[in-house]
């Protein structure tokens, strides 16, 4: 089980840190916005080896056969290393390579309220709880706390549809019977 579970887990978050990187440089250009669906489908692609975990883990060590109850602890554990790669790659990248992120991002969220015609007062809360934020981001148990609960989510969804597509009972064998 462990095997599976380091294997597809690594891979998974080798595939969402890669995305991250290579997304990272083209930021500015690409906008916030387009990065989130990006980054978010490439969660989605990446978390899609859950279900290839849980069927090899079914294929050779269950002999064919898993139960929702294994293959849903199978899919989080996988899910679980994927998200903590993708957690060690944004603290590097967080604290190495773009330490001004948080402050680019609540300047695009301030722009966005103020070209969605929002009142000064609202931008001015906006401002001062972005402020809070950046300042509670700066730790980093809380940055690892809330970069680890982003991709989670994504993660446990397919890791449920996966167990419950997945999920085979042994077949019982039926006793022969003899008519003679």
């Amino acid at each position: 089980m462990k095997k599976t579970i380091w294997t597809f887990g690594l891979i998974s978050g080798a595939i969402m840190s890669v995305m991250m990187l290579a997304t990272l440089p083209i930021m500015d250009r690409i906008g916030f916005d387009k990065g989130e669906v990006i980054g978010y489908t490439s969660m989605v692609a990446a978390f899609l080896l859950v279900y290839f975990g849980i069927r090899s883990y079914r294929d050779t060590v269950g002999g064919g056969a898993i139960s929702f109850g294994r293959a849903l602890a199978i899919g989080a554990l996988i899910t679980t290393v994927a998200s903590a790669c993708y957690t060690a790659t944004w603290e590097v990248i967080y604290y190495k390579i773009t330490p001004d992120f948080a402050t680019k991002f609540e300047q695009y969220s301030i722009d966005r309220a103020r070209a969605q015609g929002k009142s000064e007062a609202e931008i001015a809360k906006m401002t001062a709880d972005a402020e809070q934020f950046i300042e509670s981001y700066k730790n980093p148990l809380y940055n690892s706390a809330l970069t680890f609960l982003e991709p989670l989510p994504v993660g446990l969804m397919i890791t449920l549809v996966s167990a419950g597509v997945l999920r085979r009972k042994r077949r019982r064998e039926e006793p022969e019977l003899n008519p003679a």
